[in-house]
C-alpha cells in the first residue's frame, strides 16, 4: 500500500497547475553540458509506468543511455541508415551532410537519452489478423501515453526533452547497436537535459479547428 509520503517528489516545480504545465512543456534541441541525475531519470520512468495500457499489460520497455561512447555509437549507426534514406530521396549531398551532423549532435550531446520500445509479447493473441493488428495499435497508442507522461514529468523536474522518431525507421539498427532483445521494437528517442537556450515554439491550431464534431 502506498500513500502520499511514498510518491516521488517533483522538485523544483515549474508550475502550480496542470494546465500551465501542459502549455509550458517544449521540445529542446541543445542542452547544457550538465549531467542528469539517475534519481531524476528514474522519476521520469516511474511516470511512464502509470500510463494507461491495453489490459494493463504495459507493453513498453525503456533503454537509458548516459555514457558518451554509447550515445555516439548509436548516433553513428542510426546516421548511416538515415543517410541511405536521404540519398534515396534525392537529397543534395550538402543538405544530407548538414542534417546528419545536426542529428548526431542532438543525440551525442544530450546528457541522457531514453529509448521507448514497444514490447508485444504479453498482449492478447487472436486467431484473426484484424484483431491482432488492433491489439498492436492499442499498444502503440499506450506507448505514446507513456512518452507524454515522461515529457511532462521531466519538465516538472526542471528538465527539458526532445522527442525524436529516428529509431522508428531503423529499429533493427538500434537493437543491434545496443545488443537488445529482438522482441523489443524501438519507437522513439527522448533526449533529456537542461536547455542551453529557449527553443522556438510552433503555433498550435485553434481549438475550433480541431473539434470536428461536438454533439
Amino acid at each position: 500500500m502506498t500513500g502520499p509520503e511514498t510518491r516521488p517528489i517533483t522538485s523544483p516545480l515549474r508550475s502550480s497547475d496542470l494546465a500551465t504545465l501542459l502549455r509550458s512543456r517544449r521540445s529542446v534541441r541543445k542542452y547544457q553540458d550538465r549531467p542528469v541525475e539517475r534519481q531524476q531519470l528514474e522519476q521520469i520512468l516511474e511516470a511512464a509506468r502509470w500510463a494507461p495500457s491495453p489490459h494493463g499489460r504495459q507493453p513498453w520497455r525503456f533503454v537509458v543511455l548516459t555514457r558518451p561512447e554509447a550515445k555516439a555509437q548509436l548516433a553513428d549507426q542510426m546516421g548511416e541508415s538515415w543517410q541511405h534514406n536521404l540519398q534515396m530521396d534525392g537529397q543534395d549531398e550538402q543538405i544530407v551532410h548538414t542534417r546528419l551532423t545536426k542529428s548526431r549532435q542532438r543525440i551525442s550531446e544530450a546528457p541522457a537519452i531514453i529509448i521507448p520500445c514497444l514490447y508485444l509479447e504479453d498482449l492478447d493473441q487472436y486467431p484473426d489478423a484484424r484483431r491482432q493488428s488492433d491489439e498492436t495499435t492499442m499498444a502503440i497508442q499506450s506507448l505514446g501515453a507513456a512518452v507524454q507522461n515522461m515529457l511532462l514529468m521531466a519538465y516538472d523536474l526542471g528538465l527539458d526533452t526532445g522527442w525524436m522518431c529516428a529509431p522508428l525507421f531503423c529499429p533493427e539498427v538500434v537493437c543491434a547497436t545496443l545488443n537488445l532483445d529482438t522482441h523489443l521494437i524501438p519507437h522513439a528517442l527522448i533526449t533529456v537535459g537542461y536547455a542551453a537556450a529557449d527553443p522556438q515554439r510552433r503555433p498550435r491550431l485553434p481549438l475550433d479547428t480541431l473539434i470536428v464534431h461536438f454533439d
